[in-house]
């Protein structure tokens, strides 16, 4: 028999035991990802609830999570995924999160026991809710997921964070992009039927420190038995992710208060890290000139990321203005204008963000200091970079390269920061600027948009 045929034959055998194997299996009916053993859910009694904007208008729907009323800052997010990180990241601290996806809690919430490995850093962003409430068009009150241990609903009540849903987000949104970010309260129960706080009892959380209350009271150590370099952390309210992407390449970090004197400790370390965190960056503007200090004095590595990038510009001499309603979700594209370790100069990124301030884009930055990343949708600046005449060794971006959740377009940042920490000096920097794509001058003409 021809090979030709003895092919013909094992084809049309293979088919014929297929169609018999077909024919005996039975596809069972698809079940909850949660084992029925653990899923109980609870649901929330049928409770009034309203979100008042201090600029006039009300949005009446039904409570979930916390039965108390708060005030807080009212801002919209436009992650479609992941809103257990973004209600546990420190940034959100003080603000009532409009999440902009239509149905939120459907994969419940996990433990926020630590990961194998990470010792010392939750699961999720933080150790617990950070926001002060979440309006969601349409809260889930089963759920799905083999991680999760409780409903969005349970979760916040636990935290006593108030809920409201079946509001319309898309009108909230719009009138948010339109005036910006809105004081507001989430009244909950009898509170919902009474009238709107007067403008003077509206809680405005950025005329305080919100970075004092996020940020760790007193130092600790993560990974003491690593073999890589020792990096300092200024926490300002960083998230767990970041720290885990410290550890994950071999760092010994030490988290430090955010109103520690580094310099006074400054040569136990090869890095310096500042992180993210909530609020205005002239809250802290003693830390700003202490870390203009460390950039005059040190010449060591710093990476700051979101306020840490904020807190690096300010310390160079740049100034840092509120936005009309910050960028917060997780495609945020920017533009590389030069080039530096993984970075690449005339590439788009896709970034994870939440932040209402940002660096002022200026014609002409401080001596020594260029732009680094430019957002290409509102030509913000989106990260400063020292200059190679400078002899230093800075970035900060205003994005998350850890993301949670997000993208990770550009988290071999943190591998090109740690090996700078541990080999630049020795092996040659690969993170000094390289190829300026775009000059400095030309940063808001680059980000302008093509004309159709």
């Amino acid at each position: 028999m021809s090979a030709a045929a003895l092919r013909s034959l094992n084809i049309r055998a293979s088919s014929s035991t297929l169609k018999s194997v077909k024919s005996k299996i039975v596809i069972p009916k698809r079940s909850l990802a949660t084992p029925t053993s653990l899923y109980t859910p609870v649901l929330p009694a049928k409770i009034p609830a309203a979100l008042h904007l201090k600029s006039g208008q009300s949005y009446y729907g039904e409570n979930f999570g916390s039965e108390n009323s708060k005030f807080g800052e009212t801002v919209f997010s436009t992650s479609i995924t992941s809103y257990t990180d973004s209600m546990t990241d420190p940034s959100y601290l003080g603000q009532i999160l409009v999440f902009t996806s239509p149905m939120i809690g459907n994969y419940g919430v996990p433990s926020n026991e630590s990961e194998p490995g990470f010792p010392g850093i939750p699961y999720l962003e933080s150790s617990g809710i950070q926001c002060t409430g979440v309006v969601v068009s349409d809260v889930a009150l089963k759920y799905s997921h083999y991680k999760a241990v409780e409903s969005l609903h349970e979760w916040c009540k636990r935290y006593d964070v108030p809920g409201i849903t079946g509001v319309d987000t898309r009108a909230i949104t719009t009138l948010l992009r339109d005036q910006g970010t809105t004081l507001g309260r989430l009244a909950v129960g009898d509170e919902a039927s009474k009238a709107a706080p007067q403008d003077h009892e509206y809680w405005d959380p950025s005329k305080e420190n919100l970075i004092a209350r996020a940020s760790t009271p007193k130092p600790y150590v993560l990974n003491e038995n690593g073999t890589g370099p020792r990096i300092a952390v200024l926490d300002f309210g960083t998230k767990a992710n970041i720290l885990r992407s410290l550890v994950r390449r071999g760092a010994v970090v030490t988290v430090l208060p955010w109103d520690y004197d580094f310099n006074a400790v400054r040569d136990q370390f090869d890095g310096l890290f500042l992180s993210n965190g909530p609020g205005d960056p002239k809250s802290i503007m003693d830390t700003a000139m202490r870390v203009r200090q460390t950039i005059t004095e040190w010449d060591k590595p710093i990476f700051g990321i979101c306020m840490g990038h904020q807190i690096l510009g300010i310390a160079a001499g740049l100034e840092a203005y509120r936005m009309t309603f910050g960028n917060r979700g997780h495609n945020q594209p920017v533009l590389a204008l030069a080039s530096s370790g993984s970075v690449k100069a005339g590439r788009v990124y896709v970034t994870s963000q939440n932040h209402q301030y940002a660096l002022k884009l200026t014609e002409e930055f401080p001596e020594g200091w260029a732009p680094f990343f430019i957002n290409c949708n509102d030509s913000s600046v989106e990260g400063i970079i020292s200059t190679p005449e400078s002899g230093k060794r800075i970035w900060g971006v205003q994005f998350h390269p850890e993301s949670a959740g997000g993208p990770l377009d550009t988290i071999e940042m943190f591998t090109d920061f740690v090996n700078e920490c541990q080999y630049g000096r020795r092996g040659g920097s690969s993170m000094i600027a390289g190829e300026v794509k775009i000059g400095r001058n030309d940063a808001k003409q680059a980000a302008q948009p093509i004309a159709a």
